[in-house]
């Protein structure tokens, strides 16, 4: 096993590393509940009866339960790691990973995934903003102009042009919290939507027709669309960088209890949307439960204009961290100077980029699948435990080994399973589609 090494010298607090002179951390512990949930609860969501439906109702409910444990245990360590070190606050996962694995592994070790898992929701929520902000418009103006699903992902990017010229993640307070009440509320029309639906004419629970090779990989990719629902890990420490923290009031304490909060919400919403929705559809059921839903119509389309508002707020949760890399790779690497110059032209860039994939490849749950498993289960289900192992070094065939190394299993298969299906699905679905249509 790695031995855990010094922590790295730049290990300081992720607001004052800006560039631009962040205030001192000063969030609440309430904040850190919004923000994770933000961050947790998004387009996952949507697609969970949608899993369901290749996964059938044991290993469905099996799956969910599952992972919100493991990743609520793999959370906890996050949080308890952050101040690990007397004196030393990891604000950043790759500070983390370079404190276990030493400054080289360590960053190729977790650099790649945590990028993967941010900028793979970037382009999911790109994918799913313009989705709902085209089903929202054309279920209030019915006699409208239809306009192409590409120039509705457009509309929503512009959006975030504007949106990320905003400092920092404590900046952006106030479109978490918006983005955090319309999560809950919209996963509430959801669950509640089907419920009033009803179950649809002989509706079936039997798993989805397809031919075998392909209902494995569809399976393959169910896995991986039920893990990228439980994220939040990539910039957990990110948000306790904003708690404030004393010898007799550690962050971890404040972030701990925000934490439990945004399990709960996340328990509320995942729950009855995965199962209420698999009830009323079956295996009939869309990739996003909402486009199944059509009565009463005012009420779904206030549903996907929550969607909208909600994937803004965790764009910008996840893209922060990416911006702050960006920028101070810019000023180490090429020199150029901080300021609101070098914030428009890399923020600016990455925005465009993300747009560019989601309005190419606006495959929403095969999207989930494949970065659910390449990004999400590392960083969420195995990663962290690995890092326990490594840091804390608990004691042999204990209860805390083990439960580490089951993490570390499961999670392994889920990654390896669930990329393999998704990618697969991504090239199937491809051979179909039209590019910009």
């Amino acid at each position: 096993m790695v031995s855990a090494s010094p922590p790295p010298k730049d290990a300081t607090s992720y607001e004052k590393r800006k560039e631009d002179g962040d205030p001192s951390r000063r969030a609440k512990w309430w904040y850190s509940t919004f923000h994770t949930v933000t961050a947790m609860i998004g387009a996952g969501v949507l697609s969970l009866p949608y899993a369901m439906a290749y996964l059938g109702w044991g290993p469905g409910i099996m799956m969910l339960v599952l992972s919100w444990c493991m990743t609520l245990n793999t959370m906890w360590q996050m949080v308890q790691f952050h101040e690990c070190v007397p004196g030393t606050r990891f604000d950043r996962y790759i500070d983390l990973g370079q404190h276990a694995f030493g400054q080289r592994l360590g960053l190729w070790i977790v650099l790649p995934q945590q990028l993967i898992v941010q900028v793979g929701c970037g382009i999911v929520y790109m994918v799913t903003g313009g989705k709902c902000l085209k089903k929202f418009m054309e279920m209030i103006c019915t006699d409208c102009p239809r306009i192409r699903q590409s120039y509705w992902i457009c509309i929503f990017g512009s959006v975030h042009f504007f949106l990320s010229q905003l400092p920092n993640i404590s900046s952006i307070a106030g479109v978490s919290l918006a983005a955090a009440v319309m999560s809950l509320s919209y996963s509430t029309i959801a669950w509640a939507g089907s419920l009033a639906h009803g179950r649809v004419p002989d509706v079936s629970y039997a798993y989805k027709n397809a031919n075998s090779a392909d209902h494995v990989f569809r399976l393959f990719n169910a896995l991986g669309q039920i893990s990228s629902a439980f994220t939040g890990h990539a910039v957990v420490l990110e948000i306790q960088a904003t708690i404030p923290s004393t010898p007799e009031t550690p962050s971890k304490v404040a972030m701990w209890k925000g934490v439990v909060g945004a399990y709960l919400v996340n328990a509320i919403c995942y729950f009855p949307v995965a199962l209420i929705g698999y009830w009323a559809f079956g295996q009939d059921v869309d990739d996003n439960v909402l486009i199944a839903l059509k009565k009463p119509s005012w009420l779904i389309a206030s549903a996907n204009l929550m969607v909208v508002v909600h994937v803004i707020g965790g764009y910008q949760v996840y893209a922060m961290p990416v911006f702050d890399m960006l920028e101070s790779a810019m000023v180490k690497r090429a020199n150029f100077p901080p300021g609101r110059t070098l914030r428009l032209v890399t923020r600016s860039a990455y925005v465009a980029f993300t747009l560019l994939i989601g309005v190419t490849f606006p495959f929403f749950g095969d999207l989930l699948g494949f970065f659910g498993g390449f990004g999400f289960a590392p960083t969420s289900f195995f990663l962290p435990s690995i890092m326990w192992l490594v840091i804390k070094k608990p004691r042999k065939f204990s209860i805390n080994w083990f439960v580490n190394w089951a993490s570390i299993i499961i999670g392994v298969f889920i990654m390896m399973a669930s990329t393999i299906g998704g990618l697969r699905n991504i090239i199937a679905d491809a051979s179909a589609y039209r590019f910009y249509a």
